[in-house]
């Protein structure tokens, strides 16, 4: 059963009425394997996930779980984060900055920041992952890893603090910093403190400072790039089986930071004496600036060449001018510029190489320079390697093949002119039913369902700096999705008769609107419904008028739904989308009017798609059978006019020549006569109206509920079924013909009426959705108003002959309408079956699509 919350009555001009919601405990945390944390877009008691995230970055690390990955978004965290939970060493914690070329993850003191202690604090702690974040201390050090084990700090940059920015200590164990931008001026950017071991220190960037690794046996310091100012650039103090390899060292002349420190002018010091597995091989150290390239031991080596004559190390080291470029950014880097010594040049089999460098960039091959490094002889010097001319392709959005009518397929990727071992630049993508950008992965091949119906897009960007600087390029692409269709026993959802949906049972006032709230259907969220289909009847009306039933949330439209005159009671099938899981029904007129809605059905991922049929009569009691007696009940068997997959059909029906008031049920077959109803009548009145009915075993009943008989007319629309192609798209209610202005009849020669036996072709609307997309047939209320005569409107595709029974029967005089869902080959004909002339009205619920694949 549909879970409807209580309808509202909403004055003239008022909007609809509601109280702030209660306050209410924080969630459960959620159990998926991400975590949401975002400024703008949080919840205050959210769980973490998409539709509810977190607002801080310290709400996320009080409960993360092993495996689980905590994806902060854009936006400025001034707070102290104390990461007290593990992971395990198959499934870390990972905090992930997700940057974009246009937004970045800052933390800390940026700006007014009332917090205190270091921004990040990881105590007794393991298998714990940070990255990406733009980091900005306070007095204290930023960034501390205490007794901790199997932790990495990676693609941060931090900016300001107490020297050092980054401090391991407590005797931690195996704790990885890499690819991190430590700008600290004229201090000690990284410290390691006696008793860690197994430290990596990677492919980071210290812009003028140093690092200092004391008692730190197993450290490995590889493929750094330090512009060394007041301190050494790297000083490793008593420790064993060292590795210091594939680094950049360039002292800056500019010295005026370093005023009345000691400064000891040495580029890279291990002392006292190291043990003899200790190496240092393959850096590249500038000696422009005057400083000594080593301190081995207790001896000062003014040259690389006396360093390696009197110690046997410093193999394949370079004494240049490295050709750097620094980039100061939220996210800083250092570059090599062209024909630096530095590229091609490094030692692929070096301790702790890097798969990438500093951006996430796999090592290439400038074909305008020697490869003289080891291994595949392409691997550059320093924390970043330089890359070549390189192009994106992202493939349109599209349908994934097999999956549900809402599943999408997206994939990316990227090329370089030059030879790689591995992928380059990075991709982010946001999907515009998310806030959240996700991705920031070399190539793209991501599954994803949207929840309703239309227009579908992604936004996609590709950055070779890791997004440390502005996005190298974007991509826009979006597809159409279209919706499947499931069929319910008719449910009345409102009635302002006897208060249901409502909390009175008094009329719906003159230019006011009722609001119908559609909380979940079959516990589907209405978050998840494209769009509902109601039959929606008007009773006891004291003027004429219309009904207008639109989405809440947008504005009232000019279209029309059931027209009436004054103490009439007449129904209509309505077909509205859902934009925020409530309906309004507008009553356009200047009198008091009941309204009745009965739920039909409804569009979303599950169902089935629809087969469009050729209007085609399927029941006339008038020429088989007779009419339906009082309260009598005929099965309509429909085996060899549908497909044997049918589990709904559409059919027009319409009652002629009843002899009393009464209704019409149509319902599915072997099921009680519902209380719901699709037809009321009057004696002696003929009126149709649109039915979607679900079938058993390719039948459905219709029941006669009066005390006289009455003849049925059914003639076939189509079927929803198992092998239904066609999805739809609710992009309505839209105006999309009107003979009164000669709205989408530019051919016409102006406004005026349909002539007697005139035909006119209209075209669905689609200029509202993202991209081109072809309707195959077309879901429109057609209204005749002012006919001078007697007749008929039928509605057929206009590529195909005109077939000889109609979607609407209309008196002289009188306004009526009724939905109708027609093919569209060809366009939309509608044919003037009178003798007179007659306004013709289409206003658009939607279309009908195939799949885009």
């Amino acid at each position: 059963m549909p879970l409807i919350g209580a309808a509202g009555l909403v004055g003239p001009g008022s909007p609809a009425a509601g109280a702030a919601p209660a306050s209410s405990p924080a969630a459960a945390a959620s159990t998926g394997s991400e975590l949401f944390v975002s400024e703008t877009n949080c919840v205050p008691t959210g769980n973490g996930s998409a539709q509810s995230p977190f607002c801080t970055i310290s709400a996320a690390a009080a409960v993360a779980q092993p495996g689980q990955t905590v994806l902060v978004q854009p936006g400025l965290y001034p707070e102290s984060v104390a990461l007290t939970r593990s992971g395990t060493e198959s499934a870390p914690i990972t905090f992930r900055a997700v940057n974009t070329g246009n937004g970045v993850v800052r933390v800390g003191r940026y700006g007014v920041d009332t917090a205190t202690g270091s921004v990040f604090t990881l105590r007794q702690v393991h298998d714990i992952v940070v990255e990406g974040f733009a980091i900005y201390g306070r007095s204290e050090v930023p960034v501390v890893v205490d007794n901790s084990s199997r932790v990495t700090i990676d693609d941060t940059s931090i900016t300001q603090g107490s020297t050092p920015l980054i401090k391991v200590t407590g005797g931690s164990q195996d704790v990885t910093i890499s690819r991190n931008f430590l700008h600290s001026p004229g201090t000690t950017g990284l410290v390691v403190e006696a008793g860690s071991t197994g430290t990596r220190v990677v492919a980071n960037q210290i812009p003028n400072g140093g690092m200092e690794l004391t008692d730190a046996p197993g450290s490995i310091v590889t493929n750094n790039t330090v512009q060394a100012g007041c301190v050494p650039g790297i000083w490793v103090a008593t420790s064993s089986n060292a590795s210091i390899t594939n680094n950049i060292v360039k002292p800056l002349p500019d010295q005026s930071l370093c005023a009345g420190k000691p400064t000891l002018k040495i580029a890279i010091v291990v002392s006292p004496a190291p043990d003899p597995a200790t190496v240092a091989h393959h850096n590249l150290i500038d000696p422009t600036t005057g400083w000594a390239p080593y301190r081995w031991g207790a001896t000062t080596y003014p040259t690389v060449g006396d360093f390696q004559a009197a110690t046997g190390q410093g193999a394949s080291d370079i004494a240049a001018n490295p050709l750097l470029d620094v980039r100061f950014e939220d996210r800083g880097y250092i570059a090599l510029k062209q024909s630096s010594p530095a590229i091609d040049s490094a030692d692929a089999y070096a301790r702790g190489v890097p798969a990438t460098d500093l951006m996430g960039n796999a090592h290439a091959d400038d074909p305008t320079w020697a490869n003289t490094g080891t291994g595949n002889g392409y691997h550059d010097r320093g924390a970043v390697e330089r890359v070549g001319p390189s192009s994106t392709r992202v493939e349109p959005l599209h349908r994934t093949i097999g999956a549900g009518p809402l599943d999408t397929t997206l994939r990316a990727s990227a090329t370089i002119q030059w030879t790689t071992d591995g992928p380059i630049g990075s991709f982010l993508y946001k999907y515009d039913d998310s806030p959240f950008w996700q991705g920031g992965t070399p190539s793209l091949n991501v599954n994803h369902r949207f929840r309703r119906a239309g227009s579908a897009c992604v936004q996609v960007s590709w950055s070779l700096t890791s997004f440390r600087s502005s996005a190298g390029s974007s991509h826009p692409s979006c597809v159409v999705l279209g919706a499947h269709y499931t069929a319910v026993a008719p449910t009345r959802l409102l009635d302002t008769r006897s208060a249901v949906g409502v909390d009175t049972s008094t009329p719906v006032a003159p230019k006011s609107e009722v609001v119908l709230p559609v909380g979940s259907i079959g516990g589907v969220p209405a978050a998840d419904i494209s769009a509902v289909v109601l039959n929606v009847t008007v009773t006891a009306p004291t003027t004429a008028g219309f009904l207008s039933v639109y989405p809440d949330g947008t504005s009232a439209p000019t279209a029309s739904n059931v027209n009436f005159v004054a103490n009439e009671t007449v129904p209509n099938l309505v077909t509205v989308p859902m934009s925020n899981g409530k309906i309004r029904i507008r009553n356009g007129s200047g009198g008091t009017v009941h309204v009745i809605a009965d739920l039909q059905g409804w569009y979303g991922e599950a169902g089935d798609g629809f087969a469009t049929e050729t209007l085609k009569r399927v029941l006339d009691t008038r020429t088989e059978g007779g009419a339906l007696a009082p309260n009598g009940t005929r099965t309509l068997n429909l085996d060899r006019k549908v497909s044997p997959g049918a589990t709904a059909v559409v059919l027009n029906v319409t009652v002629t020549a009843p002899q009393t008031n009464g209704v019409l049920k149509v319902f599915p077959y072997g099921s009680p006569v519902p209380n719901a109803s699709n037809l009321n009548f009057v004696p002696g009145q003929t009126i149709p109206n649109l039915v979607i009915v679900p079938v058993k075993d390719l039948k459905a009943n219709i029941h006669n509920q009066s005390s006289g008989s009455v003849h049925v007319i059914a003639d076939l629309a189509g079927y929803f079924g198992t092998d239904g192609q066609l999805s739809y798209v609710p992009n309505g209610p839209l105006r999309i013909a009107d003979t009164r202005d000669a709205t989408g009849l530019p051919d016409r020669g102006g406004a005026k009426p349909l002539q007697a036996w005139e035909t006119v072709n209209v075209s669905p609307d689609v200029d509202d959705l993202a991209c081109c997309v072809t309707a195959a047939a077309v879901v429109a209320n057609l209204t005749v108003t002012e006919p001078t005569t007697s007749g008929f409107l039928i509605g057929h595709p206009g590529a195909e002959a005109r077939p000889p029974v109609s979607n609407l029967n209309f008196v002289a005089g009188e306004t009526s309408s009724n939905l109708a869902i027609v093919g569209t080959r060809g366009g939309l004909s509608l044919y003037n079956s009178s003798s007179g002339t007659a306004h013709a009205i289409v206003d658009q619920a939607g279309i009908f699509i195939n799949p885009q694949y």
